[in-house]
């Protein structure tokens, strides 16, 4: 099995987004990676290589002061405290840290939909996706998960309003475990909101790091 270590965790989950999210392949940058995704909102990315305390200041705004373009965004492993006083007001940064996850991946074998409810699997190249729908038809869950060689990056969890509580973020989460576990990964990483750390840390995940989200906004009234 391969040992998820700091020196390896962040480009583990760099490469699995990549293939989760069909965006261009990461440039190996001196301070970490740059990865272009293409939309409006999300033009680019640059995700710090470091994690917790080896977080440099020096390197947050070295990275944040060569940002011009609106739609940039600013992956850091540490805490939203203590990175947003380095960023400066011409950025926005989510206040609520997300978590790099991790778990030892296992086999899921005869997973159900409860009552009322159906489950669906399939892949795309190296993307499996999950689909939770009501009777009605309606979205209740969903999920993928990219698979890269040895790891697989879970990606875009959502369980519908209405439908929360009935334990299908969990069905969600152990299909596509189960889905990368038979395409040969061994471990899952992901970085989950606060209240998906609650929900993942019940299947076995682990925290590893703090998660601080930034996007350039621009200077203010410009």
């Amino acid at each position: 099995m391969l040992e998820i270590t700091a020196e390896n965790v962040v480009r583990s989950w760099v490469d699995g987004w990549v293939v989760s999210r069909s965006a261009a392949p990461p440039i190996v940058e001196p301070w970490g990676y740059t990865v272009d995704v293409g939309l409006t909102d999300h033009v680019t990315r640059h995700v710090l290589d470091a994690t917790g305390d080896a977080v440099r200041e020096a390197d947050v705004r070295k990275v944040a002061g060569a940002v011009r373009a609106r739609g940039t965004w600013l992956k850091v492993f540490a805490d939203p405290a203590v990175i947003a006083p380095w960023l400066g007001p011409d950025w926005w940064v989510d206040d609520e840290p997300a978590f790099l996850m991790t778990v030892r991946l296992t086999p899921a074998p005869g997973l159900t939909a409860p009552a009322g409810y159906r489950l669906r699997t399939w892949a795309r190249g190296e993307v499996v996706r999950a689909l939770v729908t009501a009777e009605d038809g309606a979205l209740a869950a969903r999920g993928q998960i990219g698979v890269c060689g040895a790891t697989a990056v879970a990606d875009q969890i959502e369980t519908s309003a209405e439908h929360r509580r009935k334990g299908l973020g969990s069905l969600v989460m152990r299909a596509l475990a189960g889905a990368a576990h038979d395409r040969g990964a061994q471990t899952g990483v992901l970085a989950g909101t606060p209240d998906g750390r609650a929900l993942y840390s019940t299947l076995g995940w682990r925290v590893l790091a703090p998660l601080t989200s930034a996007k350039y906004v621009g200077p203010q009234g410009a």
